[in-house]
């Protein structure tokens, strides 16, 4: 089986590599991209767009030698320095600038999070597993078509898991049918939703862009502690996201936070933070 699976990995590194160039090459939103990332801080704001593409024709033409046989190690071994590389990078991007975005495989915005840094370590053990492998994936493939579909399906399933960037296009609808599954005024931690409204409702978040709203509660999600709670808006006659966070072992309204996101580009337009109680009721408005 170990053999099936290293044969296998120059096609799953090959084809996330074409995704993660596609992105760089072809998205009309690379430069708003870019500009959330620490890329700008790395190498500055002038060369940031140039040095993205670059990478990304680096990706098509290492991910097309991958998938093109004859399989050569040093193509592996090249596949896992570059991964090593976004590894180093991602853990610098989390250390200078934690809000900014990978820009890996999506447009939308996503902060670098150990979900990020653990899709590089798996890059890498993939890639390392193709330098040994001994005969080609489409071979393997043709050989053991149902257990090499399984495993392909498990790895690539592991890297959508492990992009937060892609959240929007499997996390979220998951979310929202199991609010239409489930009782709407009833969160999973114990929490009623209704109680998460009233809460952000008596905020000064909520009062300064309720002008802005243009729906009621469209999602909401508990993560660590916070209820994350949805509305559609506009800005500037551009569609938008407003996303609240509420505290859940929290119930003063100062500590609501709000973020309001560009539906087209991920870019945050206004970020709202609330302070703690101690500290006095107090927002600082951030436009980006």
């Amino acid at each position: 089986m170990i053999e099936l699976i290293a044969a296998l990995q120059p096609l799953v590194v090959g084809a996330v590599l074409l995704w993660s160039a596609r992105v760089k090459l072809l998205s009309r939103h690379a430069a708003a991209t870019v500009d959330r990332s620490a890329l700008v801080r790395l190498v500055g704001h002038s060369r940031a767009l140039p040095a993205y593409r670059l990478l990304g024709g680096f990706e098509l033409t290492l991910g097309g030698l991958l998938l093109l046989p004859p399989a050569q190690p040093w193509e592996a071994v090249a596949a896992a320095a570059l991964a090593a590389g976004f590894l180093g990078y991602l853990g610098y991007a989390r250390r200078v600038a934690p809000t900014s975005s990978c820009g890996c495989l999506s447009t939308q915005t996503a902060p670098v999070s150990g979900r990020s840094l653990g899709r590089a370590g798996l890059l890498i053990a993939a890639a390392g597993l193709a330098a040994s492998a001994g005969g080609g994936w489409f071979t393997a493939l043709t050989a053991r078509p149902t257990g090499g579909t399984v495993v392909l399906l498990v790895e690539l399933a592991a890297v959508v898991a492990l992009s937060p960037e892609l959240d929007r296009n499997w996390l979220l609808p998951l979310r929202q049918l199991r609010m239409r599954i489930t009782h709407p005024l009833r969160g999973t931690s114990g929490v009623p939703l209704l109680a998460t409204v009233q809460q952000l409702q008596r905020s000064d978040a909520y009062r300064q862009v309720s002008p802005l709203l243009r729906s009621d509660v469209r999602e909401h999600w508990d993560d660590d502690g916070w209820r994350f709670v949805g509305h559609a808006a506009r800005y500037q006659g551009r569609p938008a996201t407003a996303v609240f966070a509420v505290p859940l072992a929290d119930p003063e309204p100062t500590s609501v936070r709000v973020a309001v996101v560009d539906e087209a580009t991920g870019q945050t337009l206004i970020s709202l933070a609330g302070a703690p109680p101690a500290a006095g009721p107090h927002l600082t408005v951030v436009p980006a």
